[in-house]
């Protein structure tokens, strides 16, 4: 049976926050301002709306449209499910809330969503900085398919985060604190590809080098020679980097850098001729875009490589992925993120239709409910298989299935293989998030 993989958190949104080391900490609300959030939302009468809430860090430090891929599926999805009829007659009616990417921001969404709008779930939560996670779970809203940018959704019951869960979330980040994941993506190259020899480039920057230092002890676990190359964030030498790349016989560059960055590293490599089997990014840089990011480096260009636990956005052969494509044909770019938050729209979906059946109808602990049994829930096949679960230890291995696709100019992302059968025993390495 394919398994999902829970130690995404340290690889799910990691270029956007390298920069960031506190810029976006923000403080929180009193807990007096929350004392009536654990009201159930009413359940839903014949015909009447059900409200569900998209927290989004639309205008955060870090870019407009960084953070808005999950929102924009999410609400493809309810937009399309509205049009034909909604769930079980009853509408969906999506509150969205911009959070600025502060966590001042965040509480003031989920004081709004969940205490004034008084929704049913929040969908597709993607947060730089998710301080108002707490709130949620007090007031006992499923917080449905977010995106695990921070430690929030192996910390807290009550949310459920897109790739699953394995850790306790009694309130602590996964076990005493750490959070565990495996080395199926370089187990991959290794096995599948042939590759022996691996980069990472980060900046000389806090979080940029502790996620260096991860990718290094993962990449080492799975008997790599590993190459580490630093840069200074101010001013990167890139073609330096990309020499000493060309002279130790690189076969994978693995980076702790943001965008701009990867398209100058893409570019300096490309003038030395350092040619690698795959420059590997992260499901975040899983976009149609990147004939203009990497518009300079035609040769590392088509080296790019994701990978990721839902099924490649560009694989129209699978019907799940054509419905997902028809549905947003009118977005100027697709990516993952916007897949995902399609899944998770999905995902509230299913699970509100069972609760319109019951005498209780749609409520949050219906929903709640519906998702803390969650056991290898796929979407309709766009997710690897998901599943929360409460272990009081860590595992030490586990069997986990990964996405991956490749880049090719004249024909985009080019899905490698069946997810489901993807897979690898990998042992589970901690980390502190």
């Amino acid at each position: 049976m394919p398994r999902s993989r829970p130690g995404r958190a340290a690889e799910a949104a990691v270029a956007v926050l390298l920069l960031l080391g506190g810029t976006a900490c923000g403080s929180r609300l009193p807990e007096s301002d929350f004392e009536h959030g654990n009201t159930p939302a009413p359940a839903a009468s014949s015909g009447t709306p059900i409200r569900v809430g998209i927290i989004t860090s639309a205008t955060s430090p870090v870019g407009g449209d960084t953070f808005t891929g999950p929102r924009d599926g999410a609400k493809a999805y309810f937009d399309r499910l509205d049009a034909r009829g909604g769930i079980d007659g009853h509408p969906v009616q999506v509150r969205l809330c911009d959070d600025g990417g502060s966590g001042v921001g965040n509480n003031e969404c989920v004081h709004q969503l969940v205490d004034e709008d008084r929704v049913v779930a929040l969908v597709a939560t993607t947060a730089l900085d998710y301080a108002g996670a707490s709130r949620v779970s007090h007031a006992r809203v499923p917080d449905i398919g977010g995106q695990p940018i921070g430690a929030a959704y192996d910390t807290w019951p009550h949310l459920y985060g897109i790739y699953g869960s394995l850790a306790p979330r009694a309130g602590t980040p996964g076990w005493g604190g750490q959070l565990y994941g495996g080395t199926e993506v370089y187990r991959y190259f290794k096995q599948r590809q042939g590759a022996r020899t691996a980069a990472v480039v980060s900046y000389n920057q806090a979080a940029s080098a502790a996620y260096a230092r991860l990718v290094e002890q993962g990449l080492k676990a799975e008997g790599y020679k590993v190459v580490t190359e630093q840069v200074d964030f101010a001013l990167p030498n890139f073609r330096a980097v990309a020499a000493d790349l060309k002279q130790q016989g690189a076969d994978l560059v693995f980076d702790a850098i943001d965008t701009h960055g990867n398209a100058q590293l893409c570019e300096a490599m490309d003038q030395v001729g350092a040619n690698v089997i795959a420059k590997v990014t992260n499901v975040q840089n899983w976009t149609s875009t990147v004939p203009e990011d990497y518009k300079d480096a035609p040769r590392c260009r088509n080296a790019l490589w994701a990978t990721g636990s839902s099924r490649d956005f560009d694989d129209t052969s699978q019907a799940a992925v054509r419905e997902f494509r028809d549905a947003t044909k009118g977005l100027k770019t697709h990516s993952q993120w916007q897949l995902e938050g399609w899944a998770a729209a999905r995902w509230f979906t299913d699970a509100a239709t069972l609760c319109a059946k019951t005498r209780t109808g749609v409520t949050r602990a219906c929903v709640d409910g519906f998702m803390n049994r969650s056991e290898n829930y796929t979407a309709d096949g766009l997710l690897v298989p998901v599943s929360f679960e409460r272990l009081a230890g860590p595992p030490t291995t586990r069997r986990t299935c990964l996405s991956v696709a490749r880049w090719q100019d004249g024909k985009g992302w080019v899905a490698q293989g069946d997810m489901n059968r993807t897979c690898f025993d990998v042992p589970q390495l901690p980390y502190r998030p």
